[in-house]
This record gives structure tokens, sequence and C-alpha cells, in this order.
């Protein structure tokens, strides 16, 4: 294989099989499709560790497509019934599945999609961390949350959710804004506290380089997660999330220099 991922196989004119089967699905030219990936407005999600995949892509001028959100918790621990929750998404025609797992053996769950669902996998990283390091928050390493990142990606993940836009210098901002509904995303609340408790930059930020190296290996796709998003019309729009906003655009344009591809 003389690619690393989707896009860099698009940008050197190579018409991958995954990039074929979406162009099928869609009714699209392949050469056209080949364009709008190498210019990072089409993802097609396809980490080459999921075997079973049926590739879809997402983006300009596609299909929109149907994502499930499941996954065990505190209060629902049967992996049976999550796995009940994904074959009739599938089969009523979901084309991704976020596992938002955060309670119990999430790895064997993850693996388990991975090498069954035909459908896209996405995950979020920092939820995992807190279960499977089994320790306070603070405790918690920068190494160890990019190492769980890691392990994402080998176990055939197809895109990761990383709440990278959260620096400490948008942290700042937040907290001088006193804003009336606070951080309403889980991810990023997570990552504002461990900041806070260990007075450390947000690893994800700080080691981009190192988790864009990882999505190159496996060919996985990046979500940004919008950490600052606002809870209410009060805070919309307010300081903390444009310069979230601001620190995403950057990171981007780092990953497309990399042939990493976001959605």
């Amino acid at each position: 294989m003389n690619y690393t991922t989707q896009m860099d196989a698009a940008r050197k004119g190579i018409q991958t099989r995954e990039l074929l089967e979406t162009a099928e699905k869609e009714k699209f030219d392949p050469k056209e499709l080949m364009a709008l990936v190498a210019e990072g407005k089409v993802a097609i999600p396809a980490n080459k560790n999921h075997k079973c995949l049926r590739a879809n892509g997402i983006g300009s001028m596609l299909k929109t497509k149907i994502n499930v959100n499941l996954g065990t918790s505190r209060d629902c621990k049967d992996l049976d019934m999550e796995l009940k929750k994904v074959n009739d998404a599938v089969r009523m025609g979901a084309e991704s599945i976020m596992d938002l797992s955060s309670w119990g053996d999430t790895r064997r769950f993850r693996r388990k999609l991975t090498a069954e669902c035909p459908a896209i996998i996405g995950t979020v990283p920092i939820y995992d961390a807190v279960v499977y390091y089994h320790k306070p928050l603070k405790e918690i390493t920068s190494r160890e949350w990019l190492d769980i990142v890691k392990m994402h990606a080998e176990d055939g993940v197809d895109f990761l959710t990383i709440h990278v836009g959260i620096n400490k210098q948008t942290a700042g901002r937040f907290k001088a804004a006193h804003r009336l509904t606070n951080i309403v995303s889980r991810g990023g609340s997570i990552i504002f506290a461990w900041m806070e408790m260990t007075g450390q930059e947000n690893p994800f930020y700080e080691y981009f380089d190192e988790i864009l190296d990882i999505c190159q290996e496996y060919d996985v796709t990046l979500s940004l997660g919008d950490a600052c998003r606002p809870g209410c019309i009060a805070d919309a729009s307010d300081i903390s999330q444009i310069e979230e906003l601001v620190t995403l655009g950057e990171v981007t344009a780092r990953a497309w220099k990399r042939m990493c591809r976001l959605s």
C-alpha cells in the first residue's frame, strides 16, 4: 500500500476500494469524489483494522448519514443489549455507530464492534480513559490520555472525537466570561477539570502532532469536539466559543497538511 490515509491516496490519484464503494453508493463520479476527498471536503472514515467495514462518505454534496449513539453505562451494563441496538440500527439503515461506553469492559465491546459491525465506528477516547484507568481524574497523565487514543486506533475505530480546542488559553477565556450554563460538553468538562486540577496543558492540544501520527498509521478520521459550545442563547458566540473555533481551524490546517481527515 503506497498511501497512508484516504486523503493521501486521493492526493496521489489513487482510487481506493473505499472511495470506489462510496462513489457507487452516492452515484458520484470517482474522480470528482477523489477531488473532494483531496481537498478535505469529504471524509471516508476507514480504519485499516476495521476489516468488515462497508465504506461511506461524509461531507460536501453527499447524502446525509445516520449516526446512532449507544454504549454501556453505570445504569445500562448489558453488552448483549447494546449489541442488539447496534444490529437493529444497522438493519434500519444507520451508516455510523458512536460507541459512548463509560462502564464495564469497554475494550471488549469496542473490539466486537470493529470485528462484526459493517457501519462506521466512532468513539470518544476521553470517556474511555476515565473507565480504563480506574483512578482519580487528576492522576491520569498526559501520556495515558494519548495511550487511549492509540488503543482505540489499534482496535479499528474509524473516527475519534478529540476535544483539542479547549487549551489553557481558551480555558482562561471561559473562566473570565462567567457563563450562565458553564461547559455543557461532557468531554470538554472532563478535560477542563483535568487541566484545572493538574495545571497542565490539554494533552490533545499539546501533543496533537502525535495524534496525527496515530491517525496516519491506522487511517483514522478526527472529529473535533466542540468543548465550548453554548448551552443556552445567553452563552452563544461568547469569547470562549469563538476562540475555540479559531483553534480548531488552526489544528484542521495542520491535519490537512499531514493528509489526515476531519469530519
